[in-house]
């Protein structure tokens, strides 16, 4: 008799990604369909409903086999009753997701962050492979967060922890989207290194990002650490700061959680070394010392995937 799959199902604003996994974090099989979130939520889920179905035939694994479905989403979830507060991304508000795939699908279903979900999937299968507790942060538009201690996954009373993003870094800093000042994600996400080099730049500091971007309008961090490998001051100075704030949480969260490792992934975390190796070394400056003994840094392995596998593992990998 062929062992239960599961499904897992990464909705983002512009691609739904999901795939069959198998009872070791295995990808069986895996599709990636358009959101299409102008048709709104009831679109969407009937579309997410009939993939489902058809990557379970494509895999050849029956309905029957299949344990159950997770579901990660971007945005404020009730998750305890299943219930989309909020997608900003697709404009949802109030939509009860899990009870409607459940009638759907008759299987059990999972909903949970996304970012929580990558978490999940490198903990399971990635970088975080092997140890128990881990906090996986992602530095993309935005830092978003999850975190695992003693192998199960943080959520918190209402579905809030892991939102290392919000962590208060600068009470006299810039304006965040969650309405305070000086969060961490506007220092050390793509979108407010960006920023402070715009800033820089229309101050008429000397810089070869212009000569790099013509009108700037196109900046990236990928450019900030080309100019920083070619001595460029303010690229330096956007870089050192993000850097001083991301070890300054990792600090924090050090001494609050204590975990083996710190997987570091989304768009920044490209920078390799460039990032990396002052990081630690920041770190490890301002860290005390016992919460910093044996810890590692390392970046996320597995990319795009994680978000499936870890939705795949709501399921899998519960202790229910």
């Amino acid at each position: 008799m062929m062992e239960k799959r599961y499904i897992g199902v990464d909705l983002g604003g512009t691609s739904m990604k999901m795939g069959v996994v198998d009872g070791t974090g295995h990808i069986v099989c895996e599709m990636e369909q358009p959101t299409l979130g102008q048709e709104g939520p009831d679109g969407v889920i009937k579309r997410m409903i009939s993939h489902a179905r058809d990557l379970a035939n494509q895999s050849g694994t029956p309905w029957d086999q299949i344990g159950g479905i997770g579901v990660g989403l971007p945005g404020f979830l009730d998750i305890p009753n299943g219930v989309v507060k909020h997608l900003t991304n697709l404009g949802w508000n109030e939509v009860p997701i899990r009870d409607r795939l459940q009638a759907a699908w008759e299987l059990p279903v999972v909903i949970n962050n996304d970012a929580n979900v990558a978490a999940l999937g490198e903990a399971w299968c990635g970088a975080g492979a092997g140890v128990d507790d881990v906090v996986c942060i992602t530095l993309g538009t935005g830092v978003g967060g999850g975190i695992i201690a003693g192998g199960r996954l943080i959520q918190g009373m209402n579905g809030f922890a892991g939102e290392i993003g919000h962590i208060q870094m600068d009470p006299r800093g810039y304006q965040c989207n969650c309405g305070q000042t000086g969060c961490l994600e506007t220092i050390s996400s793509a979108t407010g290194m960006v920023r402070m080099a715009m800033e820089g730049l229309n101050e008429g500091r000397v810089s070869i990002l212009k000569e790099m971007v013509p009108g700037q309008n196109q900046l990236t961090t990928r450019d900030l650490f080309a100019a920083a490998a070619r001595n460029d001051k303010l690229a330096q100075e956007v870089i050192d700061r993000a850097i001083d704030a991301l070890a300054r949480a990792l600090a924090i969260l050090s001494v609050v959680l204590n975990p083996a490792r710190f997987i570091i992934g989304g768009g920044v975390s490209k920078a390799g070394d460039a990032l990396f190796e002052p990081l630690r070394l920041a770190y490890g400056k301002v860290t005390q010392k016992n919460a910093a003994q044996g810890v590692e840094i390392l970046p996320a392995k597995l990319g795009n995937q994680a978000g499936i596998i870890g939705a795949a593992g709501l399921i899998a990998r519960s202790p229910n």
